[in-house]
This record gives C-alpha cells, structure tokens and sequence, in this order.
C-alpha cells in the first residue's frame, strides 16, 4: 500500500474468545493496557503512516454498543488515533439509506479489497482478497459514504 488503507467494520462482535478482551470484561484492562498489548498493530500503523500512508477506519454499530465493541472503543484512542489512523464511529440508526457490503473490509490503494468473515458469534472465518474493479468501486462508495456521516472518534459518545 502506497496512498491509502481504509477499513470498515459492520459487526458487533468479533473473536469472542480473546484474551484481552475477557480480562476487559472482568475490569482487570485499562485502554492503555489494550494499546500496550496491541503494540504490533500501533508499530504497524505508525510505520506505514510514517511512509506517507493516510489509514482511515470507520465502525458502524449498534446502539447501545456491544461488549466488544465498547472494548474498542475504550481502546481506540490510545491505540488506533495515538498511531495514527483516523478512526470514526457510525451508529447503525443513522446508516440506513446508506448502501452497505455484507462483510468487513480494508480497501488498499483504491485498488484491492480484503473481505473479511466472520460467524454469528464473531468468530474469525478467513479472507478474500480482490482486485475486481466493481467490488473495489463498491467498496471505495461505500466506505466513502460512511466516512462523511460518521462522528471522529473524540466527539464520538456512545449511548
């Protein structure tokens, strides 16, 4: 990726299991312990926003939010924003119109797209990579879309 890496999440569960995440659960992790531990994805974005790379994410959820998604959110600030990816949150109320894909996805460089699957319950199921100009236009619209209605994470208060 050279310009751009913009990810949506539509879910409201994700790895049910997670370690981290169970310990958040029973009040035993701070958002500095997520970004503490998430350490790799922070080496990560700061590297590649570092090269130039604008690395943008928006989540679309229900209101009031999930368990895992308030995790993230308690953790978005000082991991995700402290490395430098832009993050914004979309209640699902306020997504409707909006044409939306049935799955998560990064759009890299307006170029690929990486689907990702999950279960019901929020389980990693594997990937799809595409370079299919009509998926990677969707998902370009639809990430787009979402971004101009969705609130920057410091404004951002969940219900």
């Amino acid at each position: 990726m050279e310009r751009t890496a913009v990810h949506l999440e539509l879910r409201d569960a994700y790895t049910p299991d997670d370690p981290l995440f169970l310990r958040w659960l029973e009040g035993q992790v701070a958002p500095a312990d997520i970004a503490e531990h998430e350490h790799q994805w922070a080496q990560i974005v700061r590297a590649t926003v570092g090269r130039g790379v604008t690395m943008r994410r928006v989540r679309v959820v229900s209101e009031p939010l999930a368990p895992f998604v308030r995790f993230e959110y308690d953790g978005a600030g000082a991991l995700n924003e402290a490395a430098g990816e832009q993050v914004r949150w979309l209640p699902r109320r306020q997504a409707t119109g909006l044409c939306l894909p049935a799955n998560d996805f990064w759009l890299l460089d307006d170029r690929l797209v990486r689907f990702g699957y999950f279960s019901g319950t929020g389980d990693y199921l594997g990937a799809e990579l595409t370079d299919d100009p009509a998926l990677v236009e969707q998902c370009g619209s639809a990430f787009d879309a979402v971004w101009e209605r969705a609130t920057p994470h410091k404004d951002y208060r969940p219900q």
